[in-house]
C-alpha cells in the first residue's frame, strides 16, 4: 500500500488562483506597455502642433497630451513643491500652484517655476499663463494603479515662463514619462514563479516520512 500523501486541496486551490492571478496581471502589464508606447509615439509630435483648449477634468487625452495650451488662474489657493527640473538642465524645488478658475469647478494646477528653495512661495497670484498640457505628479502606488476606482491624474500646466526668482520648468519630454510596465510584467512573473517554488518545496517537506524516534 503507497503511504503518498495525497495533494491538501484547498491549499493547493488557494496557491494556483494567486498563481493565475499574478500570470494574468503580468499579461495586463504586456498589454499596456504597447498602450504606453504608442500613447508615446503620439506626444512626442505633440508640443509641436497647434495649441487646444486645456482640459477641465481628467483624464488627459492622449491626443492633446504636450499639447500648447493656455489658462486663467483667478487666484492662487495653494501650493505644492517637489524636486523638478528647470530648463536650462539644472535641478532644483519645482513650485506647482493651485489655481481657482471660477467660484466653482476642479481648478487648474500650474508647474509654474523652479527654485532653489522649497519654503520660498513664488510671487504669483494668478493671470493668463501659456505652457504645455501635462499630468500631475504620479505619487500612486503599484498596487493603487491596479484599482479601476482610483482617480485618474489631473491635467496640469507646464509654464512656458516662470516669474522673477524662478526658473522656467524643462518642457514636456516622452523621455520623462516613465514606461515602467515591462518591469512590472516581469515582477509578477517573477512573483508567480516564487509562489510555485516556495510551494512545492512545501509539498516535499511534508511529504516526508516523520523522524525515528527510536
Amino acid at each position: 500500500m503507497s503511504d503518498r500523501r495525497p495533494l491538501p486541496l484547498v491549499p493547493t486551490i488557494i496557491v494556483a488562483l494567486a498563481v493565475l492571478a499574478m500570470i494574468a496581471l503580468g499579461m495586463w502589464q504586456l498589454e499596456r506597455r504597447h498602450e504606453k508606447e504608442a500613447m508615446l509615439a503620439l506626444a512626442a509630435a505633440n508640443p509641436a502642433r497647434a495649441a487646444v483648449a486645456f482640459p477641465v477634468l481628467p483624464p488627459v487625452p492622449p491626443e492633446i497630451l504636450f499639447r500648447p495650451s493656455s489658462v486663467h488662474c483667478l487666484r492662487v489657493v495653494g501650493w505644492q513643491t517637489e524636486a523638478g527640473r528647470a530648463a536650462d538642465g539644472s535641478t532644483g524645488y519645482r513650485h506647482i500652484a493651485q489655481c481657482a478658475t471660477g467660484a466653482e469647478g476642479p481648478g487648474v494646477l500650474v508647474a509654474l517655476g523652479v527654485g532653489q528653495r522649497p519654503d520660498v512661495r513664488p510671487q504669483w497670484n494668478g493671470g493668463q499663463i501659456a505652457g504645455w498640457i501635462s499630468e500631475e505628479p504620479d505619487h500612486r502606488s503599484l498596487l493603487s494603479r491596479l484599482d479601476r476606482r482610483v482617480s485618474p491624474l489631473r491635467p496640469m500646466l507646464i509654464a512656458r515662463e516662470a516669474p522673477a526668482g524662478l526658473k522656467p520648468v524643462a518642457p514636456p519630454n516622452v523621455a520623462d514619462v516613465p514606461n515602467n510596465h515591462l518591469a512590472y510584467a516581469v515582477q509578477w512573473f517573477f512573483f508567480a514563479a516564487v509562489a510555485v517554488v516556495i510551494y512545492l518545496l512545501a509539498l516535499r517537506r511534508r511529504a516526508r516520512p516523520p523522524a525515528d524516534p527510536s
